[in-house]
């Protein structure tokens, strides 16, 4: 993983000059009203922030460049939703994490239609058994992304921040304007409904028999922890 992000690159927008918090209200205020200017002005404050929050997710900095550019765009096109009793930061930063999630699942599934479409597989060569098979840990992966999909989004959300991307309570509880003791508590469900929804799935058959990280905790192949 990149460089682990500080906390206070994460919070940079917490300002601790009141007048450069005033200034950001008008300019979110100008831009809900309407005003480009404004809002370039905002996209200059925090484009290189949420580039770097993106830069979590990425290793290409073009990629996140180019995320970064389409975040806004979904941001600017959101302004009437914004509530002007938030800070602007939090919800830009998690506008930025939702696309690039859903950017990293379509290029994931995309990625998986290709293998099907264009490798042989009436191909009798087999693989070296000294080399690990990567369907194994794709199949893994998907097994991993169907649970996933079977927690409520804000639950999901602080699990994937902070189990997958190592982002801590604090900094996830900056970036979604939300208490740590909320995420904190978020992130306990989190991992109990996913350690229920996997030993479920694997009673039933539909997972493979492997160990699995189940996000704090490990379930080997009985379901049990350790």
């Amino acid at each position: 993983m990149l460089d682990t992000m500080t906390h206070c690159d994460i919070t940079a927008f917490d300002e601790d000059d009141m007048g450069a918090s005033a200034t950001e209200a008008r300019l979110v205020d100008e831009a809900r009203r309407g005003s480009r200017q404004a809002f370039g002005e905002l996209v200059i404050r925090y484009e290189r922030r949420l580039v770097r929050v993106i830069l979590q997710f990425l290793k290409s900095i073009e990629q996140a460049e180019d995320l970064a550019q389409e975040t806004f765009l979904k941001a600017y096109e959101r302004l009437g939703q914004f509530d002007p009793a938030q800070r602007f930061g939090p919800w830009l930063f998690r506008i930025g994490i939702n696309h690039t999630l859903d950017h990293l699942r379509w290029t994931k599934r995309n990625r998986r239609v290709k293998w099907l479409l264009f490798s042989d597989h009436s191909s009798k060569t087999q693989l070296d058994p000294a080399v690990a098979d990567p369907r194994i840990a794709s199949d893994l992966q998907q097994e991993v992304e169907a649970v996933l999909d079977q927690i409520p989004e804000n639950y999901r959300m602080v699990l994937m921040l902070r189990d997958l991307q190592n982002f801590s309570t604090s900094e996830i509880a900056t970036m979604l304007n939300r208490k740590e003791v909320t995420i904190r508590w978020r992130l306990a469900e989190a991992r109990r409904m996913f350690e229920g929804i996997w030993v479920k799935r694997l009673d039933q058959g539909h997972t493979s028999r492997g160990d699995v990280a189940s996000f704090g905790s490990n379930i080997d192949v009985d379901g049990q922890k350790h």
